[in-house]
């Protein structure tokens, strides 16, 4: 038996939270502070000083001896420098530990050292790191020790956003800006603040490490490049939801309670479709603390699977033929007191708010369906989207039968008078009991899911930040919000002014709306005749971020300047070039260094054998023969297919980075990958188990 844990008491208990600040700091100094997060009061220093001084003093009695300035570059991981809190020693020899407001609020990491995409010569190096003190600090205990980490933004010292979080900040503030105004015009004079909601749920593989540790590819990359699949993948689907096995279960009580303590609320838990593949999905925080806590999430995942003698895979495609790993964002908008502005109530056709955010929300993602298609792209996602296993490259959105009768009664007579209910669920069993079914069915086939009271878009990998799909989600929704804002607020008649606008964004926008398969191949027919994009790799999503309906859109709000988007383009170029050249590179390196020596000693055996067998008699050895042809076609193939892709990466190093290149590499190389890897994978259906270099599928999937 396990020792007991008390949640209640372990939650948070890592975290320099509001009941410590409540607790630790001076009345008028804690006053101040929550104006600061809650109203955006700018915070002094001589406040700052204190705060400063008060989650020193808390992180030093919970062990910690450095403090961090935590922030999220654009390498897709966080980022942190650790500083000591010992300052110079006094004449006696002894030190003091310090931390002043200074330090707290401002840090100075080296910005020409991340990606920047031209923003940051390498001359320029000085950059910022800002204090957010809407997410709590927390201290992180590791080998290290304890450090204090400090959650913050990061920009240049000219001011252009360098990381992840300044423009989802940026984005929060335009979208509970244009939000409230519309609140108003509904009357509600009381909400003081709207702030989108984010749920992230997490997606993983878990693999044993010892066997990883056998595997250049997964090492190298975080995916097999070679692989043949084994005779029972996860066509059973009896791994889903099944039975959490004991080895599992000890790794997922250790994350929970890692989470717990840093108060992230991790709850439910569970086996995905994949064989090894799971899930962990937390409660619902405000979009900037819901991404510092998914960044958290996978870190503790990261380090609890090394304690159990694993390695957990968070790219969106560790193997080929069986479902990948995503990362569903669950994304709805609630006011300060309690108000969700997605929540239909129990007779949506007669919200005429939740109607108002519906229709505004189709507008939104029909008009820049492109730049929502763009934030979930990833390299690994290009492996992932399309497949039966997530949703289409395609962006449309899922309503379910009771929106979208509501939906076709506007269209047809612009009005509603009605919205359907849920009937009765019938089991046929009369110990079950009965309860009544909700209004309307799930769609795991969308990308952009209506959910009951939120949306859920299903696109995002399973390793990638969700701060870029939820800045595009914030600000597309502040722009359609600041349109209809525009319009009722000069309208003479507010009623019959909001009717029209429902009404026309339903008409103008129904052709986002898709209840059906989005697996079918006849969606995809239907999508492009109904106008809308099928976007189907990274390299060209990436043009929608310097489009002029982009520039238009994020400077309109300050979320991001031209040149931050320009950068931010050049930027996933690079990313996307990079990271398939380091998986050519490795996939040469295991042909040459170890499939093709493999192969060529099982052939020297096999022909060994041919002779012996020959000499003792007249025996058949036909089968030593057929093996021997096959293998030998097989390793030819290999070695030519190894030729072209060396030559193709030996040109695509000369190229200049940018489109061009990543562009070589989607078209040219990636097919020459899977030109190499198919002659590998039959040559393993037919390699001695015993002489192939590396763990099988079914070694790593199966027996974890």
């Amino acid at each position: 038996m396990g020792e007991f844990v008390n949640v209640t008491e372990l939650f948070g208990c890592d975290v320099f939270n509001d009941a410590v600040m409540q607790e630790r700091l001076p009345k008028k100094v804690y006053k101040e502070l929550k104006k600061t997060i809650e109203d955006g009061k700018e915070l002094s220093l001589e406040v700052a000083d204190v705060v400063a001084h008060e989650m020193k003093e808390w992180a030093i009695e919970k062990g910690a001896t450095h403090f961090s300035h935590w922030f999220q570059p654009l390498t897709g991981v966080t980022a942190e420098k650790h500083d000591a809190f010992i300052t110079a020693p006094m004449e006696s020899g002894r030190v003091l530990m310090s931390f002043s407001g200074k330090e707290l609020i401002k840090g100075e990491p080296d910005a020409s050292s991340f990606p920047s995409g031209g923003l940051r010569a390498t001359f320029e190096a000085r950059g910022y790191t800002t204090w957010d003190c809407t997410s709590p600090a927390f201290v992180r205990h590791d080998a290290a020790g304890g450090t204090l980490c400090i959650p913050t933004a990061f920009c240049s010292y000219t001011g252009e956003a360098l990381d992840q979080k300044t423009p989802l900040l940026r984005s929060m503030e335009a979208v509970n800006t244009q939000a409230l105004r519309l609140l108003r015009l509904f009357g509600n004079t009381t909400s003081k603040k709207v702030v989108p909601s984010v749920g992230a749920e997490q997606e993983y593989f878990l693999v044993d490490k010892e066997k990883w540790l056998q595997r250049k590819d997964l090492t190298y990359t975080g995916r097999t490049l070679f692989g043949a699949m084994p005779p029972k993948g996860q066509e059973m689907d009896d791994h889903y939801l099944g039975t959490i096995r004991q080895r599992i279960s000890g790794y997922m009580k250790e994350v929970n309670e890692e989470c717990w303590k840093l108060g992230i609320t991790a709850k439910t838990q569970h086996n995905e479709v994949a064989p090894a593949q799971h899930e962990l999905a937390p409660i619902y925080a405000p979009a900037n603390i819901a991404a510092d806590h998914n960044q958290m999430m996978m870190r503790i995942l990261k380090k609890v699977a090394s304690r159990h003698g694993m390695r957990c895979l968070l790219h969106e495609k560790p193997f080929a033929g069986i479902n990948g790993s995503g990362k569903h964002n669950n994304w709805s908008l609630t006011t300060d007191d309690g108000i969700n502005l997605l929540d239909p109530g129990k007779t949506p056709h007669e919200n005429i708010q939740f109607l108002l955010v519906l229709t505004c929300i189709l507008k939104a993602v029909d008009e820049h369906a492109d730049l929502l298609r763009e934030s979930a792209s990833d390299v690994g996602n290009d492996l992932r989207l399309g497949g039966n296993e997530a949703p289409p490259a395609v962006i449309s959105v899922y309503l379910g039968e009771q929106l979208q009768d509501v939906l076709d009664q506007l269209i047809s007579t612009g009005t509603a008078v009605r919205s359907k209910t849920g009937e009765m669920l019938q089991t046929g069993v009369k110990t079950l009991p009965d309860f009544m079914k909700d209004a309307t069915d799930r769609n795991r086939t969308s990308p952009f899911a209506f959910t009951g009271n939120k949306f859920e878009f299903r696109m995002v990998g399973s390793r990638d930040s969700i701060s870029a799909c939820n800045v595009v989600l914030n600000t597309i929704a502040a722009e359609v919000f600041r349109e209809a804002c525009d319009v009722l607020e000069s309208a003479p008649d507010f009623e019959m002014a909001v009717h029209d606008l429902i009404k026309k964004n339903a008409i103008e926008h129904q052709r986002i709306v898709f209840n059906g398969n989005g697996y079918a191949p006849e969606w995809a027919e239907e999508a492009e005749r109904r106008g809308l994009p099928n976007i189907t790799s990274m390299v060209d999503a990436i043009p929608a971020l310097t489009s002029e309906k982009a520039v238009k859109l994020f400077e309109s709000f300050g979320v991001f300047t031209r040149a931050e988007l320009e950068s931010r383009a050049e930027i996933q170029y690079e990313i996307y070039a990079k990271a398939v050249n380091i998986e050519a590179r490795t996939m040469l390196d295991i042909a040459g260094k170890q499939i093709i020596p493999a192969v060529i000693k099982y052939e020297t055996v096999l022909a060994q054998s041919l002779n012996a067998v020959k000499a003792a008699g007249d025996f058949d050895v036909s089968v030593q023969n057929d093996l021997l042809r096959k293998s030998s076609k097989l390793l030819k193939e290999t070695r030519e297919a190894m030729d072209a892709l060396a030559m193709l990466t030996d040109q695509a190093s000369s190229m200049q980075e940018g489109r061009e290149r990543a562009v070589f590499y989607r078209t040219k190389i990636m097919p020459a990958m899977q030109a190499l890897r198919s002659p590998v994978d039959k040559l393993e259906m037919i390699v001695d188990k015993t002489m192939w270099p590396m763990p099988s599928y079914g070694d790593l999937i199966f027996e974890v």
